[in-house]
């Protein structure tokens, strides 16, 4: 018996002895709650308060809760949308900085309550609650620590008052994923009919630590959102990317909500204290309430596309807003654009070419299966492929086993051992020769590279630098067909056309006599010059599939290589952005109206009209809206106006503007700015063109 006891000690002293340990985690490591988190990858915001009736991005407080009237408000809608968009969950502005509660709550007079909707008996944060248990979807909460409607606001009642309605909505609506707070705060408000300014120490004044602390305790598996966490950070920008660099680690004391480094966030510290990662918030038109002046302002399926190869595929999650509209719907342009993300990414990673292929690596941990480089393709998160201890610089290589074409790589860490990869490269097997397609820095949770299509019969990952022994979850590989969508269009002041699609390895047809093109029509090459009037149609072509996009149309007058500014403005700088055919660049004067812009157009024209668009950029500045026209020989007597009148709703729909009159000539026009569509201090335009004969 004893001699039996003694040889099981030793067969269990062997196979500890030769047991292969997992690999020593990195600090700082996710909790669960922030692991949860992470799996929630895409999820949407909705801003949908007092300033979508009052047409405002942010509202001074003193608004009647009598405005906030949604006819057809549906948070079913909202979920059934998001949830078509493949996105997780839905973070809804439960209360913006001007103070109005979209839940009744008790320690205010500012909310649905006082409304005319449902009489006062509505609840939008229940609503919207039940929509997304009815959809599977998570709730998110966002609490605006500023309330520029509390007369409290600024002093040490107002935390009181503030922890109040954060219990009210921990405590009234079930599971919460994300709590967002917000780093504006502090300046003016209507602060209960006082109509001051009133500044705070954004460090001290909330108490964090404590306020925070009823998160923890009534939703502790809810992240926190803040400039500085504690959970998870603002990636520094609202334009929706991270950098290429982004550790998830960040040096958390050295930040606080509205730090001025707020730009340290895009990227992340190497050696950060506290594991804090990025969420890239985006609105998918240019202002995160609704504005009807935006209706045609939504992004493009190739703007969405980089965004969230930019966040997502940057190690970041995704939170893209709607601007819940007047009826209390998300949009149908809104809908229409977001669907076709989630249709372009699906077909993107319709197929994972590395699943389930012949796999090996440069080093194996302790070379044992259970750490094996057959890992990173077993579509298992839980196992994951890593190196000896000391062995930072390795390789894996995947064998396709036949000549095979893609353009997406995806690279994953178990980050549940922490972040580790400082730089790796990618590289193809291309006709026997190993080709580099890929340098990067950093992975994380998720790293996602686009390139043009490149056939290769083996996919080598190589780690070249790394905190600890690299611990690679991951690999996937795809071949995402061709965005085809109508092509860009430009013509510089020069009169030079440039063509563009979104995808490389496209081809482009166009015509300049106003004919649909076809495959039969010229091909773009490279920019060409067009210095006389015609109507460009162009489209692009997928050579593989013989996909064909919708038609592209410009209309071009007269070459404006020789145009210039002149009168008061002659030689002003930026003035030429409004000839550069780019329709995101505009030229704004700080000049109240009257605003007289002259041009020299180089040569006398026989003029019969002109064309304005106004400034296309987010906040609209210097829309003009009452005008004059007129044509000069000589750019001294100008004599009665051609043209004049207003540019009608130009405030709500901001497009490009055309009005033609009885034909005269001349060298000089002068578009004079008589009253502005919104009182701002400032005048200008994006693009401008005259029409002739």
């Amino acid at each position: 018996m004893k001699n039996r006891i003694l040889l099981g000690i030793i067969v269990l002293f062997i196979i500890s002895c030769t047991q292969v340990l997992p690999p020593e985690p990195v600090q700082p490591l996710p909790t669960q709650r922030q692991l949860r988190w992470h799996d929630m990858e895409f999820y949407a915001f909705v801003h949908f308060n007092m300033n979508t009736f009052t047409d405002r991005e942010w509202g001074l407080g003193g608004e009647s809760p009598g405005l906030f009237n949604p006819t057809e408000l549906d948070c079913r809608q909202w979920a059934r949308v998001c949830k078509e968009a493949g996105m997780k969950g839905i973070i809804l502005t439960a209360k913006h900085h001007d103070g109005f509660c979209l839940w009744p709550s008790e320690y205010t007079e500012h909310s649905v309550k006082n409304s005319p909707w449902k009489n006062g008996k509505g609840d939008v944060v229940r609503e919207l609650a039940d929509a997304c248990k009815e959809y599977g979807l998570k709730l998110g909460l966002y609490l605006s620590p500023w309330d520029r409607n509390s007369a409290l606001y600024g002093t040490p009642e107002y935390i009181t008052y503030y922890r109040n309605q954060l219990t009210e909505l921990m405590t009234n609506y079930g599971d919460v994923f994300e709590v967002w707070f917000d780093g504006a705060n502090g300046g003016t408000g209507y602060y209960g009919g006082a109509n001051e300014e009133r500044k705070i120490d954004r460090k001290t004044y909330y108490d964090w630590k404590n306020t925070r602390k009823i998160v923890r305790d009534l939703q502790p598996m809810a992240c926190m959102f803040s400039d500085a966490g504690p959970d998870i950070r603002w990636v520094g920008n609202e334009e929706g990317w991270a950098m290429k660099t982004n550790w998830s680690p960040i040096r958390r004391d050295e930040f606080y909500p509205g730090s001025p480094n707020y730009k340290e966030l895009r990227s992340g510290h190497e050696d950060g204290t506290h594991w804090v990662p990025a969420e890239v918030d985006v609105s998918i038109r240019p202002g995160w309430f609704y504005h009807k002046s935006e209706d045609h302002k939504v992004k493009t399926l190739p703007q969405l596309l980089d965004i969230y190869y930019n966040s997502i595929g940057r190690n970041a999650s995704l939170l893209i807003n709607f601007p819940v509209d007047r009826r209390g719907l998300i949009h149908e342009n809104d809908v229409k654009q977001i669907l076709k993300l989630a249709k372009a990414i699906k077909a993107d990673f319709a197929l994972n070419l590395a699943k389930n292929k012949n796999v090996v690596a440069t080093n194996i941990r302790g070379n044992s299966k259970k750490y094996g480089p057959q890992n990173i393709t077993d579509n298992n998160n839980d196992t994951y492929w890593a190196t000896d201890d000391g062995v930072i610089k390795a390789s894996v290589t995947i064998d396709f086993g036949e000549p095979t074409e893609f353009n997406r790589f995806l690279v994953q860490e178990d980050i549940r051992l922490g972040q580790r990869v400082k730089k790796f490269t990618v590289d193809a097997l291309v006709d026997g020769n190993w080709k580099e397609i890929a340098s990067e820095t950093t992975i994380g949770r998720k790293r996602i590279l686009r390139f043009p299509n490149v056939t290769a019969t083996k996919v080598r990952l190589s780690i070249i630098d790394s905190k600890a022994c690299p611990v690679i979850s991951n690999v996937e590989i795809f071949k995402a067909p061709k965005i085809i969508v109508e092509p860009q269009i430009i013509r510089n002041q020069a009169g030079e056309v440039s063509i563009k699609g979104f995808d490389d390895g496209l081809d482009i047809y166009y015509t300049l006599d106003g004919t649909t093109p076809s495959l039969s029509s010229a091909k773009y090459v490279k920019p060409f010059l067009l210095a006389h009037k015609a109507i460009l149609k162009a489209i692009v072509v997928d050579p593989e599939s013989q996909k064909i996009s919708p038609v592209s149309v410009a209309r071009f007058d007269v070459s404006k290589e020789k145009w210039k500014i002149a009168g008061d403005f002659k030689g002003e700088e930026r003035a030429g952005l409004i000839f550069d055919g780019d329709e995101n660049t505009a030229w704004t004067v700080r000049n109240k109206p009257p605003v007289d812009f002259v041009i020299d157009l180089g040569k006398t024209l026989n003029i019969k009209g002109f064309t304005y668009l106004p400034d296309q950029g987010k906040w609209n500045p210097g829309i003009i809206f009452n005008y004059e026209f007129y044509v000069s020989r000589n750019g001294r007597n100008w004599g009665t106006p051609v043209s004049k009148g207003e540019f009608s709703n130009i405030k709500n729909s901001p497009l490009w503007q055309k009005k033609e009159f009885k034909a005269k000539k001349g060298r000089y026009i002068k578009l004079r700015a008589v009253s502005p569509a919104i009182e701002n201090g400032r005048v200008g335009m994006a693009e401008f063109g005259v029409i002739t004969e």
